[in-house]
C-alpha cells in the first residue's frame, strides 16, 4: 500500500503485526508497523511503531520514518554499483540494472527503492527474510554507497574523463 502524504512523502506500509501479551484477565493485543517514507527523489527512510491501535502504531512509524531519512546516490534511475548491506542474519545484495529493466526486488526493498526513486535495480534477499531485518540491511547497504562526486573528492580527481 503506497500513499502520497501532504508535504509530496511517498509513505510504503511494508508490514503489519499483532502481538499479544497474556495476563491474568486474558490477553492484551497490540500493534506493530514497519514504514518506508521517501521523496521519489534520492531520500528515504524506515521506521518502527508499536501502539494498542493500527493507525496509531502506522503514525508513529512514520513520524519515527521521517526522522531517519538518508540520501541514496541515485544515477540515470540505478544505483551507481554492486554492494551487499548485512544486519543480523539478513544480507541484501543490490547491483544496478540497466535503463528498463525496474525493480527486480521483494516487498522490502522494493518499497525502499521506490519510495526513494530508483526506477532499475536487482537485489537478492540472503539468509533471514524477516522484514525488519532485510530493511536494516537494505539500508546499510545503501549507506555503504558513495556517489561519483563523494569519490572524486576523496581522490582528489576532477570527473571528467581523461584527465
Amino acid at each position: 500500500m503506497s500513499t502520497v502524504n501532504e508535504i509530496g512523502l511517498i509513505e510504503k506500509i511494508v508490514h503489519l503485526n499483532r502481538v499479544s501479551k497474556v495476563v491474568k484477565g486474558g490477553k492484551n493485543f497490540k500493534f506493530t508497523a514497519l514504514v518506508v517514507v521517501g521523496d521519489g527523489n534520492g531520500k528515504v527512510g524506515y521506521g518502527y511503531g508499536k501502539a494498542n491501535q493500527v493507525p496509531d502504531a502506522i503514525v508513529k512509524a512514520t513520524e519515527r520514518a521521517k526522522k531517519n531519512m538518508i540520501e541514496v546516490p541515485v544515477i540515470e534511475g540505478t544505483i551507481p554499483y554492486q554492494v551487499i548491506g548485512e544486519f543480523g542474519a539478513a544480507r541484501v545484495l543490490l547491483k544496478p540494472a540497466v535503463k528498463g529493466t525496474g525493480i527486480i526486488a521483494g516487498g522490502p526493498v522494493r518499497a525502499i527503492m521506490e519510495a526513494a526513486g530508483v526506477t532499475d535495480v536487482l537485489s537478492k534477499a540472503i539468509g533471514s527474510r524477516n522484514p525488519i531485518n532485510v530493511i536494516k540491511a537494505t539500508i546499510m547497504g545503501i549507506n555503504m554507497l558513495r556517489s561519483p562526486e563523494e569519490v572524486s573528492e576523496i581522490r582528489g580527481k576532477s570527473l571528467s574523463i581523461g584527465t
